[in-house]
């Protein structure tokens, strides 16, 4: 079976942050996790993870699902690949990928066609590289008739091989029992007392074995963050490039400027997104919607020709032919239904709108479950929550809510009833009835006056 060792020690210490620095997100995920997706695209399960630095939070994140082991001590890529050697000595048959938790660009087909390349060279190692315009600052690859001769850092290379472009990545595939030999042979002779995994090519040379380099074709895996400006750079191209794969499939943006969608997001043809806007997780959004401005949505399946200005939706469904905003909440397990509408600051939670339904302005709406073509009044408040338990509330189709009324659930409008303004509304109401709540009201002639007296000193 092939493996992968994902090396995530890093602390990261110019992102001035008390966490590793593959847990640094770009656009909303961390990078480790896109180096973990990668992985699995390309048919990798079998992951192990090296810590280091405040290693129980990649044990939180993983949650168990992938092996870690822990780097005690930072001496070198060499080293920090040591500690997964039991891992490896599970299954020795096959392949092994390292790779860096912090390199959030690596993809699925470089992973699969390095692989392919390096199975038919019969290679020990095999280095996966790009070509950089400008590579300063990058390890040099020095090939030779038969693969590679070596890697050659910046700081030791010759004016000659400073001209070369093509650098290492810090990926590589490995034949597993080789890497296990080749471990073993590492030294930390070096000026930082390291041990350097880019040293297996030397001595896998040395040995009479074969050393081979798969240049991708996807330069961006080069792409890594020290800082807080790298990892802006990271968020700002990961940003445009999903933007741009939405352009190509029909979606509409007239200006970019604060629209932030994240890679799993769905989006059909003629939808048009506007400025800051925010669209999160697994979002899925049906054509020709217009969404934004000021709207943040996360893990939301919206329907076709939906409208939905500032507004915040989360976990929820909003149907087809549904205008909602400015100024309203749909918090989670909330569905809408089609061609509902709801106005301005509005809040909606765990609830079902029924089709046709409007909901105008200043309302609020939670644990209750509203038919169809119901209208809500302003000021409407669901009384969901008695301090100690939460209750629902049920409205009939076609029922008409007056503004100001109050529904302490559990409570159930029957069809088509009406609610008079200011009714409280403390148990179920009929089909076809009114429910109205009215005081009796008293005038006080001159009560005014004579606080006026009183507050003028008169």
């Amino acid at each position: 079976m092939n493996k992968a060792v994902i090396l995530a020690g890093g602390q990261g210490k110019r992102m001035k942050a008390d966490m590793p620095k593959p847990l640094f997100k770009v656009l909303g995920e961390p990078m480790l996790r896109w180096v973990i997706s990668a992985c699995e695209e390309a048919e990798l399960s079998d992951i192990c993870v090296v810590k280091g630095f405040r290693g129980e939070m990649i044990d939180e994140y993983l949650g168990g699902k992938y092996r870690t082991v822990l780097q005690a001590e930072r001496l070198g890529t060499g080293h920090a690949v040591m500690q997964a050697v039991p891992f490896l000595e599970d299954d020795t048959e096959g392949n092994t990928l390292v790779l860096c938790g912090d390199a959030p660009f690596i993809d699925a087909e470089t992973i699969k066609e390095s692989l392919v390349i390096h199975k038919q060279q019969n290679n020990a190692v095999t280095v996966i590289t790009a070509e950089l315009d400008d590579p300063f600052g990058y390890g040099r690859i020095i090939r030779s008739a038969g693969g590679i001769s070596g890697i050659v850092e910046q700081k030791d290379a010759t004016e000659e091989q400073r001209l070369i472009k093509e650098v290492n990545s810090g990926t590589y595939w490995f034949r597993t029992a080789d890497l296990i030999e080749l471990l073993g042979k590492l030294d930390n002779n070096n000026v930082q007392n390291e041990y350097y995994l880019t040293d297996t090519i030397s001595i896998a040379l040395a040995e009479g074995k074969n050393a081979g380099a798969y240049k991708s074709e996807n330069a961006d895996i080069i792409k890594g963050a020290n800082d807080r400006k790298d990892l802006l750079a990271l968020n700002t191209y990961a940003r445009m490039a999903v933007i741009e794969k939405h352009l190509a499939n029909g979606v509409e943006f007239t200006c970019t400027d604060g629209v932030v969608i994240e890679r799993g997001v769905e989006i059909g043809v003629g939808t048009e997104i506007l400025p800051n806007t925010i669209i999160r997780k697994n979002t899925t959004i049906g054509c020709n919607c217009k969404i934004g401005p000021n709207t943040v949505i996360e893990n939301c399946k919206i329907g076709d020709d939906v409208n939905l200005h500032t507004v915040q939706a989360y976990e929820s469904e909003i149907e087809a032919g549904v205008k909602i905003g400015p100024y309203v909440h749909i918090r989670p397990d909330s569905v809408v239904k089609t061609g509902a509408k709801i106005g301005d600051f509005v809040e909606i939670k765990n609830s079902t709108i029924g089709e046709k339904t409007a909901i105008a302005h200043l309302a609020y709406v939670g644990d209750s479950d509203i038919g169809k073509r119901v209208n809500i009044g302003c000021g409407t408040v669901t009384v969901n929550y008695d301090g100690i338990a939460k209750s629902r509330c049920v409205i009939g189709d076609n029922c008409f809510v007056g503004c100001n009324t109050n529904l302490i659930a559990p409570v159930k409008l029957g069809k088509a009833v009406y609610t008079a303004a200011g009714t409280t509304v403390t148990r179920d109401v009929p089909d076809y009835a009114l429910a109205i709540d009215r005081g009796v009201m008293k005038i006080n002639e001159g009560y005014t006056l004579r606080k006026l007296k009183s507050k003028l000193g008169k």
